[in-house]
């Protein structure tokens, strides 16, 4: 029976999330217990029901108060130990310890893999005075689900069980204890809530029993004693309250130990299945490799399987309210087909099958995945990388080529496949954003992923009887590689002269939608940018992202423009640090907090990124110097916390102590980043078997070792190029059948050449002008077989002379 006594200040203040810097992620390997959850500064933080894209609580931790007035609480007024209950099991002991050493708070911390409810052992000890002196509090802020605000809360019992409810949105979740209730109080964060209360009189009012549709929370004191000085408390879900008691009460009567018993025996029974990639080090208790394996598997989901997010946190999450409902509890297809590696590597080939099936059921028609979704594959932001569509392909060939997508298993796949690859092949090369999500154009990862994925896509084609198809994805490979150096290559640029290269790759390049401003000219216009960012181009952005044309195979490690690339990096993104070198994204890059430490608000500083000292890593690995790649991997490991957790970047300014903000340690970013944790176990594979774990065997083959080239350049709407190269035919592209009429000679020789059918709807003619004289001008226009009509425009490409700067340059 829930009394109506309601307490004051509905709603409350502005819902806000918490610290995204986790010392401990975890969850039951359980498909009966789908909660996740996260731990920071000594207490938990968000819990995530039924999936890990649903936020339930912002925090939960306790309030301690004294008989002479002393107010603590535990977050903010302690020091925090955090340590594994079992190496590579994601339950943890926690000590917190007053500041003031007036008393210490044990716990330990797990989910219950029979249900789901999340289960915590407390012990509180005096270490001043005596237990009778102080009094423990519960405090619990709902944020059911993913929104702080619109939650009711309320004091109540089920079954003759006094406990404390929430609910809001269709989910509801129900507090019990081990030991007797104290006072107990339902209240508006920032009013009246149980904080507010024990701060201004040190009790809780029995009146304020509900507080509904607001930003609520629930406080009521454990029942310590000296008798009783542990107690087990255990915080149910479920889609009624009622279930969800029920849920905290059966783990109550099952006790904690059994609890216990079971999530650890599962947990180690799966690490016992990879492969052993351990490293000895200073702590026996922390494995790097073992934290990193129990990251990945932490933030999958059971329904649906093969599903998982890139990190359980809201990046600078204490300044993000109910307008952030995603925060990085969302999919990214990219994100998951690196964690997928990372499974692979680490010898979990069915969970990477898994996520291949889950990629499949969330495919566009098109062929497209959304650039992030929530679980049930609804887009949440609606952009567009291509490099998003072309990973999974690379996650299909990966598998097979290890021997786990044999052919009757990949022939299930092939319509994912052949959809993704036609879309790539119809929207590429520039269609989208790079992997930042930012601009559009030619970015070097994006090209290098969308090449790989078509030639691996092609492997598969050939497999599966498709000869013409897989033709013209190679074909289109060639020709997108042969231009990537046209297209996101600089020479002779101030920025070159300074640091004694001849050039450079680009962070991103211009649509291609004419050559008057080639990136060759030093300039890399983007269309649709304000001046000020253009003016930023003209300095040149590079990133590190051009050492992906390494790691899928494009370019060889040892090739001179990669290596004068490197050195520009290395000059303008490089940021030493006490654990070693890390990198930046680009320069001007504001992803990150803003230089006096204030959370990143739309625009701020970018930071130094620990996943990319990885991919340097890989880099140096592949050009044969494995003690960089060993240094850089400490720097990767040394960018962890106490918890082995990775961030997304590191903090670079001085510390500042007040803002939590330590020179080298962590930012309010991501905490833990699952891509940075796959790079992790992928480099530690790399490292035991001598070579690059992930790289493309296609793209080597075809242009480091055989140098490969196109013998034309394709012209289509999406993609106008206004020049060629003598010598080369001029492929046109187009979706319908069309006749293609053109001169050479501004229409006084008119020549007439119907298009073909290829692959993917796509229909070609190569026009033959290859013995066409530099500063000649090719014009055609198109008559439309189908509608029966001219396009009513000319289109014009320029013959210029050959460019001698080869796409293999040793």
């Amino acid at each position: 029976m829930v009394d109506g006594s309601l307490a004051p200040g509905r709603p409350g203040i502005a819902a806000r999330w918490t610290s995204s810097a986790k010392s401990g992620v975890g969850t039951a390997l359980s498909f009966r217990s789908p909660l996740w959850f996260t731990i920071s500064h000594g207490i938990l933080n968000e819990i995530y029901y039924p999936r890990p894209d649903n936020a339930c609580t912002r925090d939960f931790g306790l309030v301690v108060t004294g008989a002479d007035g002393g107010f603590w609480e535990e977050k903010r007024d302690a020091s925090h130990d955090i340590e594994a209950m079992e190496k590579g099991v994601p339950a943890y002991r926690l000590a917190n310890k007053a500041l003031d050493d007036a008393w210490c708070i044990e716990k330990l911390i797990l989910s219950d893999p029979a249900r789901p409810c999340l289960l915590q052992e407390i012990t509180f000890t005096p270490l001043k005075g005596k237990i009778a002196d102080y009094r423990a509090y519960g405090l619990l802020a709902p944020h059911l689900v993913n929104a702080g605000m619109g939650n009711t809360a309320w004091i109540g019992e089920y079954g003759g069980v006094p406990m404390l409810f929430a609910t809001g949105r269709g989910t509801s979740l129900a507090l019990a204890c081990s030991l007797p209730w104290g006072a107990r109080s339902a209240g508006y964060v920032g009013v009246s809530d149980g904080w507010q209360q024990l701060r201004a009189s040190g009790r809780l009012d029995p009146d304020f029993r509900r507080a509904e549709d607001g930003n609520v929370a629930l406080t009521a004191e454990i029942g310590f004693s000296e008798d009783a000085r542990t107690a087990v408390l255990a915080l149910g879900f479920g889609d009624t309250s009622d279930e969800a008691a029920e849920h905290a009460i059966a783990s109550l009567s099952q006790g904690f130990d059994t609890a216990a018993k079971a999530y650890l025996s599962e947990w180690r029974e799966w690490q016992a299945k990879l492969v052993p990639l351990d490293r000895a080090g200073p702590s026996t208790a922390l494995d790097p490799y073992r934290v990193s394996t129990a990251v990945l598997a932490t933030h999958r989901s059971s329904q649906p399987p093969g599903a998982a997010v890139a990190s359980l946190s809201i990046p600078w999450g204490s300044a993000k309210g109910d307008d952030d409902l995603g925060g990085y509890h969302l999919v990214w297809p990219r994100d998951l087909v690196e964690t997928a590696g990372g499974f692979l590597a680490a010898g979990d080939a069915e969970e990477a099958l898994q996520i291949l099936g889950y990629l499949e059921t969330i495919q566009q028609d098109d062929g497209h995945w959304p650039q992030n979704a929530w679980l049930d594959g609804a887009a949440y932001w609606p952009g567009l990388q291509m490099d998003e569509c072309a990973f999974p392909i690379l996650l299909a060939d990966a598998l097979r080529r290890a021997g786990h997508l044999p052919e009757e298993r990949f022939q299930r796949f092939m319509p994912m496949i052949e959809k993704a690859a036609s879309y790539v092949a119809r929207n590429g090369p520039v269609t989208g954003e790079d992997r930042w999500e930012e601009d559009a154009g030619y970015s070097p990862f994006t090209l290098a992923v969308e090449i790989a994925a078509l030639l691996a896509a092609a492997d598969l084609l050939t497999l599966s009887g498709k000869a013409d198809a897989a033709t013209y994805l190679r074909e289109t490979a060639d020709c997108w590689n042969e231009q990537i150096e046209r297209w996101t290559y600089v020479e002779n640029t101030p920025l070159a002269v300074e640091h004694g290269v001849a050039g450079y790759y680009v962070r991103i390049g211009a649509p291609d939608t004419a050559d008057a401003a080639s990136p060759k000219d030093g300039f890399v216009p983007i269309k649709n940018r304000p001046p000020e960012a253009s003016s930023l181009l003209v300095r040149q952005l590079v990133s590190p992202d051009a050492l992906a044309l390494v790691r899928f195979g494009l370019r060889a490690a040892d090739d001179p423009r990669i290596r004068d690339t490197v050195t520009v990096i290395d000059a303008l993104l490089r940021c030493d640090l006490p654990q070693g070198p890390l990198w930046y994204r680009y320069n001007d890059d504001g992803y990150g907090e803003h230089d006096d430490g204030a959370p990143f608000d739309g625009w701020g500083t970018g930071r130094p990124w620990p996943l990319l000292a990885g991919e340097r890593a890989h880099y140096e690995l592949a050009a044969g110097r494995r003690e960089e790649a060993e240094r850089l991997l400490g720097a990767l490991e040394g960018s962890a916390n106490a918890g082995g957790l990775i961030p997304e970047q590191v903090w670079d300014g001085e510390d500042l102590p007040d803002l939590e903000l330590l020179h080298g340690r962590a930012s309010g970013s991501a905490m833990p980043l699952v891509w940075a944790h796959s790079e992790h176990i992928k480099l530690l594979r790399s490292l035991k078997d001598g070579a690059v774990f992930d790289l493309p065997p296609q793209g080597i083959e075809r242009y480091v070792r055989s140098k490969t080239i196109s013998p034309y350049r394709s012209w289509r709407f999406n993609q106008k190029t206004a020049s060629l190269p003598a010598g080369k035919l001029l492929r046109i592209e187009v979706l319908a059948t069309a006749m293609v009429r053109w001169s050479l000679d501004g229409w006084a020789t008119v020549h007439e050449s119907e298009t073909q059918e290829k692959a993917f709807g796509i229909h070609i003619v190569d026009l033959p002008i290859a013995d066409a004289d530099p500063g000649a001008s090719l014009v055609f226009t198109f008559f439309w077989r189908d509608a029966g009509h001219w396009e009513n425009a000319n289109y014009a490409v320029a013959v210029l002379q050959s460019s001698s700067t080869s796409p293999a340059r040793e």
